[in-house]
């Protein structure tokens, strides 16, 4: 049976009694009705996890005692940080959970030229504090014990401009020569996703610059909220976790 998973942002510890944070308690109380007794998994997005059960309840304040530590990871081993153009409606929500799901180490959201959505200040601030929120959501539901992190929003420009460390740097460009089966395998990738439209042709060529190198996935046009997760399935099927192992 898949016990609760519950994210906790403070740090735990093995024997300790902890108050679950607010939404947690909530979703374990109203949502989930579990009973004083239950079993649950907290996490701290530190590694590991933690057996406990619910201690008590007391209306919607829930309590909870831990067991021992234990070592559990479910993190890939190729490390891919996905750098997604400003989707619009709730299509960043969609992606950015499923990018967790897939493995995905970062995200980092960028304003590009083509974007549709257009975030700033305050605005950008909350909205990057509820993109945190679906990725800590996300590991709930898939068993990851270490939370990716959504990094501040800025320019798809200003963010290029900055060293390449290194990484292998790959975009998906539909008319693209290449396609990843030509590109030998690696431990590490930044994968950049325009939005709606895709990637402005300046854009591309300053991502060109910046060290990217354009691929395909196939004959067809993808859509922004299919085109970083397609890619990434694929990357985890050629170098990743997919292949068993």
């Amino acid at each position: 049976m898949n016990l609760p998973r519950f994210y906790c942002r403070e740090a735990l510890s093995p024997g300790a009694h902890v108050e679950l944070p607010e939404p947690v308690a909530r979703h374990a109380v109203r949502v989930l009705r579990l009973p004083p007794g239950a079993p649950v998994v907290l996490f701290d997005g530190r590694g590991g996890e933690y057996p406990a059960h619910i201690e008590r309840i007391e209306r919607d304040r829930v309590y909870a005692e831990l067991a021992a530590w234990q070592e559990i990871e479910r993190e890939s081993a190729l490390a891919v940080t996905l750098i997604q153009a400003l989707q619009a409606g709730d299509k960043m929500d969609f992606t950015i959970q499923k990018a967790v799901e897939l493995g995905v180490r970062d995200i980092v959201p960028v304003e590009s030229r083509r974007s549709v959505l257009r975030l700033s200040g305050e605005r950008a601030a909350k909205r990057v504090a509820h993109w945190q929120g679906v990725v800590a959501s996300a590991c709930e539901q898939c068993g990851r014990n270490q939370v990716p992190l959504v990094a501040p929003l800025e320019k798809l420009e200003n963010w290029l401009a900055r060293p390449a460390g290194g990484v292998l740097r790959l975009m998906l460009v539909p008319d693209a020569g290449q396609t990843l089966a030509d590109i030998a395998p690696v431990g590490e990738v930044q994968l950049l996703i325009g939005a709606e439209g895709g990637l402005d042709p300046q854009e591309m060529i300053a991502a060109q610059h910046a060290g990217f190198q354009a691929v395909r996935l196939g004959p067809r046009v993808l859509r922004t909220e299919t085109a970083g997760l397609a890619a990434l399935a694929a990357l985890q099927a050629l170098w990743g976790d997919f292949r068993g192992g």
